[in-house]
């Protein structure tokens, strides 16, 4: 008799243990997975974006570029294809939020130093100052990886339109020249489809959090 009731007991621990699995898998397959939005530049602060496109509803994506980074290299839309990568606009100079910036970048670039998915693009937008020379200065005092992070200058005119017209994260400084700007705080997350999934603010230790967090779930989004 008890060896029927150990055995009844075993089956009943071994049964309970399995339906605790399938219950549990069934959640999981029933929860709404976490979907990251994809930014057009109606969804934008106007004052980011540039007034011919924002009226733009749908189908924004990132256009293609060409720029000299920190190794005198030049670097293309190409380098990029297939990557997940952030991006934001800074210049080597400035006093006030870019020292921030580039410290929660470089805290970023630990982060996916050994992912593969994953890369850093910050654009100057003084380029007539920073020059080749210049950004590679400024990349080793800061410790760029040049593997995973360009720091690139180039053409004015250029910079400014990926700014306002594909990025959205730049102001127009209208007491300047036709492409002078004023570069906010703002990283930007762009996946494989070069679209704009994620802003945040890259003096703020929680928002960088967040988007550590985004890209998780954007990561998420391309397997299988």
């Amino acid at each position: 008799m008890r060896k029927f009731f150990a055995s009844y007991r075993l089956f009943a621990l071994a049964f309970f243990a399995l339906s605790s699995i399938i219950v549990y898998l069934f959640y999981q397959a029933l929860q709404p997975k976490e979907v990251l939005p994809v930014y057009q530049p109606s969804m934008v602060n106007p004052e980011l974006v540039d007034s011919t496109i924002q009226y733009v509803k749908k189908y924004h994506t990132v256009k293609d570029f060409s720029l000299t980074n920190q190794n005198g290299r030049t670097v293309t839309q190409e380098d990029y294809r297939n990557k997940i990568y952030i991006a934001d606009f800074f210049f080597t100079t400035c006093p006030t939020i870019c020292p921030i910036m580039t410290k929660n970048m470089v805290d970023i670039q630990a982060h996916v130093r050994n992912d593969d998915e994953v890369l850093l693009l910050s654009h100057s937008v003084t380029p007539e100052i920073d020059s080749v020379a210049q950004l590679k200065k400024y990349a080793l005092e800061k410790g760029v990886d040049d593997k995973k992070w360009n720091l690139v200058t180039g053409d004015k005119k250029q910079i400014y339109e990926l700014a306002r017209k594909s990025y959205l994260a730049v102001q127009n400084d209208g007491d300047g020249g036709p492409f002078d700007m004023i570069h906010t705080e703002n990283f930007i997350l762009v996946d494989k489809e070069k679209r704009i999934r994620g802003f945040y603010d890259g003096t703020k230790t929680q928002e960088i959090e967040r988007l550590i967090e985004d890209l998780k779930i954007l990561k998420a989004s391309y397997v299988n």
